[in-house]
């Protein structure tokens, strides 16, 4: 939610600098431009860089398992949550499938 109001802010800032720019205002327009651009930006980039899936923790120290998981909308797979403390780093691990004996067959007797 938050990061569609972000998307649309910096859309309505685009607009309205290059509004701003073609009625001769080159400074508010060229400011309102530019953070439109980085907030549009910002958000694109941090929707694919931050949530690239990982098969096992990383390595190192440091990193604790937090209670938050989601459904990815690419693989269908359960991915974990995983946070270093100390530099707020996240990484998210996708949980592995364990699969279970088939139960044995009844008997009737």
């Amino acid at each position: 939610m938050l990061r569609n109001i972000v998307l649309a802010l910096g859309g309505v800032l685009i607009a309205a600098g290059l509004v701003a720019m073609i009625g001769g205002a080159y400074g508010p327009g060229t400011v309102c431009l530019v953070w439109g651009a980085i907030l549009v930006f910002g958000i694109v980039y941090e929707r694919h860089a931050y949530k690239t899936i990982v098969e096992k923790v990383p390595a190192g120290k440091g990193w604790t398992r937090t209670s938050e998981r989601f459904i990815d909308d690419k693989s269908g797979r359960t991915v974990t949550v995983y946070v270093k403390p100390f530099t707020g780093e996240r990484a998210y691990v996708a949980e592995q499938v364990t699969r279970q004996a088939p139960p044995p067959p009844l008997v009737e007797g």
